[in-house]
């Protein structure tokens, strides 16, 4: 989306993108699913990341104007278009001197808050501030709310995160992700002298999140850029499943040595429905009588012949509360005859990090499959029934209705009757309530 004036100095020309429309309180309506994927191939600094946010089609009127809620003097944003390695790309000319006057965390705290930000902008930029704030606290060894954001600038990390905010508010992002984030080498200079390469503040916010080194002298990946992936980025890895609407490229202020110094970005609305090579399929499942949704899933699985029962049930109940759609195992033989058992769970791709993440951190393997399986789900309801004063949910399908066991196991042993008992009268209960399949009561 390069509609983007072409000019050495001269601001952006803005446009509004077609997946939303601004509203006076600074939110915006959106398509569900609205995914933005940061590539920071030459790592990723605040500006950058704006640039390639108004590269791929942000208004930057509308981000100008959610800056000026915060009431604040001494700071101008415009954004030209430069080429980067023969690259075409944005760069996000911030201009905000603050000589020697710092801000604590604790007081640009209150400024957000304060603003009359829309709602989601001011959520994200609270949460890319924190970061950033915990991660100076760490390295200067003070507590966050004491941290002086002098090292980043206060006044141009504030237009950068809150830009960066709008930005994705005006392109109507519900999801940020992130691949690899690339950092320098060697050491840079900074307010308090020679400092390693990355900074110890990008080292602590990318704690956890996958990196790559780049052999070049330079600070590729600043804390307020990495602030704003840690903070904002539900998932690191590879593009999502989507569909791409927009790319954007968003420059950093130095050419770099045999790459383009850009952040990139796609914007794009995610694939929940089942599309590619398991059309036919998903149309075929899709055919079954009573059907109420299809949808593409992964299957994460990994054999363990060296796991208890106990840590097996355990694993399932963490992966179940942890957001599996389902978790089982099931009984296998390996090598030398040796019994075991293969532990599955069913996810979206948006969980196949973290469920693959917990799997090896509770059982120790040492290597999973994915595969994605196509699955639909029938229609379903639920319903409530009393059985001397104790309450039962009751969950109908098309051709069953099922007593939650939990609810029939406490009633049955407050009532000294048996489960089986319970269970036959809350179905029979149940069941006289729902209408035949001719439209009558039972």
């Amino acid at each position: 989306m390069h509609d983007i004036a072409a000019a050495d100095t001269s601001p952006v020309t803005p446009h509004a993108p077609t997946a939303a429309s601004s509203s006076a309180s600074g939110e915006r309506s959106a398509p569900d699913g609205t995914v933005a994927w940061f590539d920071p191939v030459s790592g990723i600094a605040g500006d950058m990341a704006l640039g390639a946010l108004l590269d791929a089609g942000a208004d930057l009127e509308f981000v100008i104007e959610q800056l000026q809620t915060l009431g604040i003097d001494g700071w101008q944003l415009s954004a030209e278009r430069v080429q980067r390695n023969e690259l075409a790309a944005t760069r996000a000319v911030v201009d905000a001197p603050e000589g020697h006057h710092h801000r604590r965390w604790r007081h640009i705290r209150e400024l957000l808050e304060s603003a009359p930000l829309g709602d989601r902008i001011r959520g994200r930029a609270l949460a890319a501030f924190e970061a950033l704030a915990v991660a100076e606290g760490q390295v200067h060894g003070v507590p966050p709310d004491e941290v002086h954001f002098h090292e980043v600038g206060a006044l141009d990390a504030i237009v950068d995160i809150v830009g960066v905010c709008a930005a994705l508010e005006s392109l109507a992002v519900d999801e940020v992700a992130c691949g690899p984030v690339a950092v320098g080498k060697g050491t840079i200079h900074a307010a308090h002298g020679v400092l390693p390469n990355p900074p110890p503040a990008v080292g602590y916010l990318l704690a956890g999140h996958p990196v790559v080194g780049v052999d070049i002298d330079m600070e590729l990946t600043t804390p307020t850029g990495a602030a704003i992936v840690a903070a904002l980025a539900s998932v690191f890895g590879p593009v999502p499943p989507m569909t791409v609407t927009g790319v954007g490229f968003g420059a950093g202020t130095r050419e770099l040595p045999g790459r383009p110094n850009v952040t990139g970005v796609l914007i794009g609305t995610r694939a929940t429905e089942v599309s590619r090579t398991d059309a036919g399929l998903a149309a075929t499942m899709a055919a079954i009588e009573g059907a109420e949704s299809t949808a593409e899933l992964v299957e994460l699985a990994t054999n363990l012949d060296d796991v208890s029962g106990e840590l097996l049930g355990h694993a399932i109940e963490e992966l179940l509360a942890a957001g599996a759609l389902d978790a089982w195992a099931v009984p296998i033989v390996m090598k030398h005859g040796r019994p075991a058992n293969t532990l599955m769970a069913l996810c979206s791709a948006d969980d196949v990090t973290a469920l693959g993440d917990l799997i090896a951190r509770l059982t120790g393997t040492l290597g999973l499959r994915a595969r994605t399986v196509v699955r639909t789900a029938l229609e379903r309801h639920t319903t409530t029934v009393e059985i001397d004063g104790h309450r039962i949910s009751v969950k109908h399908g098309p051709h069953r209705s099922k007593p939650e066991w939990s609810d029939v196991v406490a009633a049955a042993q407050a009532l000294d009757r048996t489960p089986a008992d319970v269970a036959r009268t809350a179905a029979l209960l149940a069941t006289a309530d729902q209408p035949h399949p001719d439209g009558s009561g039972a």
